[in-house]
């Protein structure tokens, strides 16, 4: 009886306590459990239609506040805390203690299976039916209950309840997985990356990061939990990492610093494995393990295919003064700029003055061609509007990724101190202050620049490439380098064709024959930077020379050196960084091994055969520079190498104390459990037993079924088959599970030096990368060799202090390469002197060849400047500090200029630019405009570049005006048109008025001859393009009509003009007659 009342009263305190709604709510709960099987999953799914996103991971209040207005005012029970309640009540008398509706008996034990789930009062207004038939009852004993029984399970339920709020979904009321939290807290510190979590044998994105995988991998996505999720296998990491770099992400490879043995050996053997970023990687910073495949070093084809070439990885960073910024929205601007190539260890800086075009900064960019660009979170409009210009014209999937930075990190004071942390401080050695010295020596742009470029690589751990000033090197200098500016590299097609921006078609790929893919890369440098010393050029032509005209079976040995070789400055990068697997640095040690020793076999000959100073000097001091490598070899274990496998990877431990002793301890445990087997043959009477391995399971003991009875009880039993069962000694399981930690422990130590193997190589960096660099010279210089040799090519004589372009029958060397040899490029002889005619006024008819006439000019003295042979029978070719082009009709959307507005812009440029000592191409200035101003502007510039600047200069033009500059002139300027033929036959033929109304039928010879050309034949243009006959005919007839009221105008004026003269009444009369 004193137990019935006791358990009304324990109701009844619950019911006043908690609200009546409280049991209804917790039994609604047991209905909607979850059903997972995994310990740590919420016990409510989250509806199937909603997701989570990084914006409610990161703001859960303002989530809440948008998605949950209502707010609960009394407090919740936990099912705990009601069955500890009920224990209060058990009774033998089974009325008394059970519930009549079954709600116990049926959801009792799993509702104990959801202790996340709370009852809430006020959300259910349905009253929870009373467990006595008496209410009164309940009233009287409310009074006498003593409520202090329960404050501890009460707060203790209070503890609970704050530490499950912490991990809950505010929005969809269901808990986060330990390792979904994880995740969130990866999230929070790398928002703008893509983040590849490794899970086992996969790895999993979630979230946003998801869809993302998804789209641009073409992979599935599905929800999970509280996430969207996607997962790759592990093996392909690299392919899938480099197909969301190509996108332009960042992408972060997340992985697991704990393995299961180590784990079962911890104190926190039951938690989460911890994970953590291990590498970053966007377009520019794509080096390391997770992106390179594993090499197959015994099939040289597929080492050139995993390593064949890949475009420059610039990564550039610019930074503009502060004038602009406060303001100034036009004028000049200083302009800083930082580029950096980690995969290569090249770090070029520039400072410059911009004019509001900022051609300058187009033109370096559009030299170096960056796939990142680092920039101010605020940048002057005409920058921002260059910016956007560059970035729309390529792919959509292989656009230039920019990437945002405070501004802070652009100020000078900020930067000054960043740098010199860097230097003074992060920098190993005791050279930090002098570096510092030579860091702060530059300008302050470029300061800021290196600053920011500082923090963004600390990020990826490529901070090392900037540790010696010593190899920074700066991209302009005029004299060194010819200038060539954005527009004319666009214009002369130096690097890429305009129609589909490939390499086919371009001067590069006309003078590309190189082996390696270095030496592709010091071509093109090459290409955009002309030499302006003589005896620089005249030392390549030199070696083209010998190479070419040498019977010498040397030069062929060293070509068959460079042939199949991987990329050894990626390589040798990816080593410096620490970030190359064991295959990839045994590829790259044994091939610079191979190189030293057959180049060292081959120094006798090179003395002897070689007398080009440039091949001889590269090519002696390679094997000195490459001499250390052999060491780092025969370190190395050659199979353990090239399987990866780090713990058989060094042949002598002598130098390796750690993992010497750590084996040691791993052969003390084997010696152990050999030493056990006598045992367990006594134990179970079998005295040839011996141990066995089975699905990578070690040390079993095999024993067949039918003698299962001699096998000790304390034994267990591994796997089994039919015949036999497979057992682990109590010995035998302590002693193995001991074995694996240490070969884990093994696996990290043998990590740990190979790490600090790397940096001890690192030390030799700069005199391999040097060698590497000598043949890539030398790789180039074979290349040009190959060019020389196509037939019809000849050594230009190249001469300092001399202004004069001389080209007999030249030809343009990539239409000429285009065509073949069926059809013949028309030569053609350009003849320009300071002294004499610098000056050639182009007209001719549309189509008739003349826009490639004056490329071919400028290309072949491109060529004849960085060394190579050049497409004509002589050449002779002053020095020129810069080729400056005005060609074509475009608009600029992206810039706000009219295609008139583009024209003039860099029609500015030219003059602010040129020298007496440039050459100077125009091709048809004053065309966006209307006629008369067009030829004003036409007439005034190119008098200018004759009187004022004086420079070489080929001016293409449709206004007959123009050539009158030859009578003012006659010494400076020349009129050329291109050659043509009317066809009179065809012309003949038509009768009458179709004479006048039918454009004439004009054949191209596309031969450079001196004179003026009358007319533009701009309708025999729109007959080739299939213009409609009628238009024809009647364009014909106007421009007949216009053309006889222009004549009838002139003769007019040229009679007013011989009348003005006339003085005698009889000469006014027979002028009377005449032009009558």
């Amino acid at each position: 009886m004193v137990i019935c009342f006791f358990h009304l009263c324990v109701k009844a305190t619950f019911l006043v306590t908690f609200g009546p709604n409280a049991f209804l709510k917790a039994s609604e709960c047991g209905t909607k459990r979850s059903t997972s099987t995994e310990g740590n999953e919420p016990c409510e799914k989250k509806p199937r239609a909603q997701q989570i996103t990084l914006e409610d991971i990161c703001n859960p209040l303002k989530t809440q506040e948008k998605k949950e207005p209502q707010k609960h005012e009394k407090p919740c029970i936990c099912l705990q805390t009601l069955d500890r309640l009920r224990e209060f009540c058990s009774d033998s008398d089974q009325q008394c203690t059970r519930i009549q509706d079954g709600f116990q008996e049926k959801e009792s034990e799993s509702l104990k299976k959801c202790p996340s789930i709370t009852g809430r009062s006020s959300e259910l207004k349905i009253p929870l039916p009373s467990w006595d038939t008496d209410p009164k009852v309940a009233q009287k004993e409310e009074v006498r209950c003593d409520l202090s029984q329960f404050s501890a399970s009460l707060k203790s339920y209070e503890n609970t309840q704050n530490a499950l709020d912490t991990n809950l979904n505010k929005r969809t009321k269901s808990i986060y997985t330990p390792l979904e939290l994880q995740f969130i807290e990866m999230k929070k510190q790398y928002k703008d990356a893509v983040l590849c979590v490794e899970c086992g044998y996969k790895y999993r994105f979630f979230g946003e990061d998801a869809e993302i995988a998804a789209r641009e991998l073409n992979i599935y996505c599905h929800l999970d939990h509280n996430f969207m999720t996607a997962s790759i296998p592990s093996h392909r990491l690299f392919v899938h990492v480099r197909r969301l770099v190509a996108k332009g992400h960042k992408v972060g490879v997340i992985k697991q610093m704990e393995t299961a043995a180590l784990k079962a050996a911890g104190e926190n053997k039951s938690s989460l494995f911890s994970r953590k970023l291990t590498a970053l990687y966007t377009k520019s910073t794509l080096i390391g393990e997770d992106v390179n495949p594993l090499l197959k070093l015994d099939d040289s084809v597929d080492v050139e295919e995993v390593t064949r070439d890949v475009p420059d990885n610039y990564l550039l960073c610019c930074c503009e003064n502060g004038e602009n910024l406060r303001g100034r929205k036009t004028g000049d601007i200083v302009i800083g700029i930082m580029v950096i190539q980690p995969t290569t260890g090249e770090v070029i800086f520039d400072c410059f003055r911009d004019s509001a075009s900022r051609s300058e900064l187009e033109s370096r960019v559009l030299r170096l061609q960056p796939v990142e660009i680092i920039l101010p979170s605020r940048l002057s409009d005409q920058s921002e509007k260059l910016i956007s210009s560059i970035t729309s014209r390529r792919l959509q999937d292989d656009r230039i990724r920019i990437e945002r930075m405070q501004n802070l990190n652009f100020e000078y004071s900020h930067a000054f101190q960043v740098i010199t942390d860097f230097y003074a401080k992060e920098v190993p050695g005791t050279t930090g202050p002098q570096k510092l010295s030579v860091i702060l020596s530059l300008d302050k742009p470029v300061i800021c620049s290196l600053a920011a470029v500082i923090a963004y690589l600390k990020e990826f751990n490529l901070e090392r490439m900037l540790y010696d000033p010593r190899n920074f090197k700066q991209l302009s200098s005029e004299t060194e380098y010819m200038t060539i500016n954005g527009t004319t590299m666009k214009n002369l097609e130096i690097l890429q064709n305009q129609m589909d921006m490939k390499t086919k078609g371009s001067l590069l790929w006309v003078l590309n024959h190189t082996k390696t893919s270095f030496g592709r890369r010091r071509l093109k440098k090459w290409v955009t930077q002309p030499l302006m010393k003589s005896s620089e050029i005249n030392a390549r032509l030199d070696a083209v020379s010998e190479i070419l005209l040498s019977e010498s079976n040397v030069f062929g040995q060293i070509q068959n050196l460079l042939c199949k070789l991987p990329d050894l400055e990626r390589g040798l990068c990816s080593v410096f960084h620490k970030k190359c697997s064991t295959q990839e640095f045994f590829l790259i040690v044994s091939t610079l091994s191979r190189l030293h020793l057959e180049i060292q076999a081959l120094v006798p000959v090179l003395h002897s055969h070689v007398r080009s100073p440039l091949l001889k000097s590269a090519l002696l001091e390679v094997p000195e520079l490459l001499s250390p490598v052999q060491h780092y070899l025969k370190i190395l274990n050659e199979e353990a190498a090239k399987t990866g496998d780090k713990t058989q990877l060094f042949k002598d431990l002598t130098d390796f104390p750690v993992i010497r002793k750590k084996k040691e301890d791993i052969q003390g445990v084997l010696s152990k459990i050999q030493l056990h087997l006598p045992d367990i043959r006594k134990q179970i009477k079998n005295p040839f037993a011996e141990y066995v391995t089975v699905s990578g399971q070690e040390f079993l003991i095999e024993v067949k079924n039918s003698h299962k009875s001699s096998v000790p009880s304390d034994w267990v039993m591994i796997s089994s088959t039919k015949a036999v069962s497979r057992f682990h000694s109590p010995f035998i399981i302590e002693n193995y599970r001991h074995l694996n930690q240490l070969q884990e422990k093994l696996i990290l130590d043998c990590s740990a030096e190979w790490l600090n193997f790397l940096d001890h190589f690192s030390e030799h960096y700069h005199s391999v990368s040097k060698a590497i660099g000598h043949l890539a010279t030398v790789d180039c210089l074979f290349s040009l060799a190959l060019v020389a040799k196509q037939g019809d090519y000849c050594r230009p004589v190249v001469q300092d202090n001399r202004q004069e372009i001389i080209i007999k029958n030249g030809r343009h060397p990539v239409i000429d390469l285009l065509l073949g040899e069926q059809d013949q490029y028309v030569p053609n002889t350009t003849n320009l002197s300071g002294d004499g005619e610098r000056v050639m006024i182009i007209t001719g008819p549309n189509m008739g060849g003349k826009s490639s006439y004056i490329k071919q000019v400028a290309l072949i003295t491109v060529m004849a400047q960085v060394g190579s042979y050049v497409p004509a029978e002589e050449a002779t070719i002053g020095i020129v500090d810069g080729i400056f082009t005005r060609m074509g009709a475009a608009d600029n959307i992206y810039k706000g200029r009219s295609t008139f507005m583009e024209e003039l812009t860099d029609t500015a440029e030219i003059i602010r630019k040129a020298t007496p000592r440039s050459l100077v191409i125009l091709d048809e200035l004053g065309r966006g405009t209307s006629t008369h101003d067009g030829i004003a502007i036409a007439y005034a510039t190119l008098e200018h570049f004759i009187r004022d600047v004086e420079s070489l200069t080929l001016f293409v033009t449709h206004y007959p005006s123009v050539c009158e500059l030859e009578k003012l002139y006659p010494d400076k300027v020349g009129n050329y048109h291109m050659a043509f033929l009317v066809n009179e036959e065809e012309t003949g033929e038509q009768k009458g008025s179709e004479v006048e109304e039918n454009p004439e039928f004009i054949t191209f010879l596309y031969q450079i001859i001196k004179g003026i050309s009358a007319r533009s034949y701009g309708l025999n243009v729109a007959k080739l393009a299939d213009i409609p006959e009628e238009i024809l005919k009647k364009a014909a007839h106007k421009s007949k009509e216009l053309e006889k009221i222009v004549n009838m105008k002139r003769k007019k004026m040229k009679c007013f003009a011989e009348a003005w003269k006339i003085n005698d009444s009889q000469e006014l009369q027979k002028w009377k007659r005449e032009c009558s």
